[in-house]
This record gives C-alpha cells, sequence and structure tokens, in this order.
C-alpha cells in the first residue's frame, strides 16, 4: 500500500509540473511542438507481481468462447495473441519461466529466449506449438486461424480464450481471468489492483482546461497499408484517457481502422499523430509520413507532430498499460 501511494504522490507531483509548464493542452501538445517524440517505458520487462507463485490446480473456468477448460498443468504455457497481452499478463503474474512459447508481438527482452509460434505475422503454427508440448495454452479470437486453436484441442491441449476487447476498463478483469485460468487469483487480484492505481495516476497527468488536441492513431506497414483507427480500435480509448480526442472517431470514422485517404485525413484534421515506432519506419519516418495523401494537409502534418512508441507495447492493454499512459503523457505534452 505505501508503494502505491508514493507513486500516487511522484506521478501528482509530475501533473503538476506538466500543468505549472505554462501551456493549455493545446499549446503544449499542437501549437507549440514540432517534430517526433518516441515514448519509451523506463523498464522494458513487465514487472512480475511475485516470485514463481505456486498454482492451485486443477481448476476449470469458462473461456470467452463459452468453452469450460480444465486446466491441471501450467509447467508449459503458451501465450499467443495479436499484441502480447497474454504473454506479458503471465510474465507479470510471476509466471514467466514457465513460458514455452509466445506470439511475435511480445518483444520484451525477457521473452527473447522463448519460442515464437507466430512466424507468419499474426497466424499461428500448429506444428510449432504441438512440437513445445504445451501444458496449456492461452489465446483469443484476435489470432488463428482458428482451425488451430481447434487442432489443439482435438490433440487433448486445454486451451483457453479471452475477450480481446481493448479498452481501458477491460484491463483488470482480463488480468484476473488469466490469473484464474493459471491457478494463481490472488496474484491476479494484486496485479489488477496494481494496474488499475497506475492507470488511475498516469491518467490524472492530463492538463485541465485549454482545448484538447485532437490525436489520430495511424497503422502502418510500409505504403502497403496505412490505416487511420476509429472506435473501437483501443487506440481511441488510450487517447481520450490522455484527454486529448481521438481524430478518427471524431471525424465521423464507423470502423475499427480505415484506409487513409485524403479527405478522410484532412476532415480528420489531427494535432498530432500517435504511431507505433516500427510503422513509422517502415514508411521511411517523418519524410515518408508527409508522402502518405492528405497528411501534409493536417496541422500534425504541418508540424510533422509524431508521437510513437514500441510496437509490442502501445496496443498491449495488459499489467503496463498505466505505465504506457504516463509514458505517452509526457511524450504529448512536453514534460520533463
Amino acid at each position: 500500500m505505501r508503494t502505491r501511494t508514493v507513486f500516487r504522490a511522484a506521478v501528482a507531483v509530475l501533473a503538476v509540473a506538466v500543468v505549472s509548464a505554462g501551456c493549455s493542452s493545446q499549446d503544449a501538445a499542437s501549437a507549440d511542438q514540432s517534430g517526433r517524440t518516441t515514448a519509451a517505458l523506463d523498464n522494458l520487462d513487465p514487472t512480475p507481481i511475485a516470485d514463481d507463485p505456486t498454482p492451485a490446480l486443477p481448476v476449470t473456468v469458462t473461456g470467452f468462447d463459452g468453452a469450460q477448460v480444465t486446466v491441471t498443468d501450467t509447467s508449459r504455457i503458451v501465450a499467443a495473441d495479436q499484441y502480447g497481452t497474454l504473454t506479458e499478463t503471465v510474465y507479470a503474474l510471476g509466471l514467466g519461466d514457465r513460458l514455452v512459447g509466445r506470439d511475435g508481438a511480445a518483444t520484451f527482452p525477457a521473452v527473447d529466449g522463448v519460442t515464437n509460434v507466430t512466424p507468419s505475422g499474426h497466424s499461428m503454427s500448429a506444428e510449432a506449438i504441438l512440437a513445445l508440448n504445451p501444458t496449456v495454452v492461452l489465446t483469443d479470437t484476435s489470432i488463428g486461424p482458428r482451425t488451430v486453436q481447434d487442432q489443439l484441442r482435438s490433440a487433448g491441449i486445454p486451451v483457453v480464450f479471452f475477450d480481446p476487447t481493448r479498452t481501458l476498463d477491460g484491463v483488470p478483469g482480463q488480468i484476473e481471468a488469466v490469473a484464474n485460468a493459471l491457478g494463481v487469483p490472488e496474484q491476479g487480484k494484486a496485479l489488477a489492483a496494481r494496474t488499475t492505481d497506475e492507470i488511475e495516476a498516469a491518467t490524472a497527468m492530463a492538463p485541465q482546461g485549454g482545448t484538447p488536441p485532437k490525436v489520430a492513431f495511424l497503422y502502418m506497414r510500409g505504403t502497403s497499408i496505412t490505416m487511420m483507427a476509429g472506435p473501437g480500435s483501443g487506440a481511441d480509448s488510450l487517447i481520450e484517457a490522455l484527454g486529448a480526442v481521438d481524430a478518427g472517431t471524431a471525424s465521423g470514422l464507423t470502423q475499427q481502422f480505415t484506409p487513409i485517404t485524403s479527405e478522410a485525413m484532412i476532415a480528420a484534421a489531427p494535432d498530432v499523430f500517435l504511431m507505433m515506432t516500427k510503422g513509422l519506419d517502415s514508411i521511411g519516418g517523418l519524410d515518408g509520413l508527409a508522402k502518405i495523401p492528405g497528411i501534409a494537409q493536417t496541422p500534425a502534418g504541418r508540424n510533422q507532430r509524431v508521437v510513437d512508441m514500441q510496437d509490442g507495447v502501445l496496443l498491449s492493454f495488459g499489467p503496463r498499460t498505466g505505465e504506457v499512459l504516463q509514458a505517452l503523457a509526457v511524450a504529448l505534452y512536453g514534460a520533463e
């Protein structure tokens, strides 16, 4: 409890520093800033809530797909989803030494030696997973193909599905759901509480007053994939928590991700672009971004104002969500 209190106090001081720096949110995030700012975490690895806890097994849980699954052994865990969330959660619960397989989005240093079971982007390999002799597989519907997950079940491996929805409100429940499936519910409650405290502290960092900046999340993989985020993307939840306006949603986008057009970009008129670091680099950085249709006609484009963050962290919505928000707030509002 003392640690949480100290953390809150420290962030509160930083929040005061942001406000007292003399800028409204509009001033700090758009009018006076230009160029690229990379938001970075102090520690690239999640901080475990416990040191190798002993799971209470067997345990039977109902997965997000409605199937009841009994887990009797967590000695060899495979965790795979589109954003690395489940791998991050297993590690933060203190069970990192039991991970034998992960998805390609889980890129923090502590799991570098864990086998990547999604060698082809977001597609799982049944052969790669079966070769690991897993005792339980954690996954969701953001990754597939579903035939792979069904094949694993047919082989007698417990496969637990989790909710793929990406919202701040869903983070604590997701953490507890993973912990329950692995037989460590107390660690799940503690980790969910710590994460909630960190999220609350980070959201308090947004300056009060002034016109909130409009932020557009762009997802890019070279010039062949250029998308702007809208409602339900997950990025909208982060942007709103930072006291900003999701430009894609505000401009009338109805899909989670929509191909970029000049008209849509100009209508969104963002003050700031939010991007994944590899995505920005894949188009040639700021110079490449300026060549995307409509970008140069926006306030963010004219100022080349971009906040970027590590791909495997930005949309993870796991135990480091509070840390992600804090780093983004510092990058967005220019706090030192």
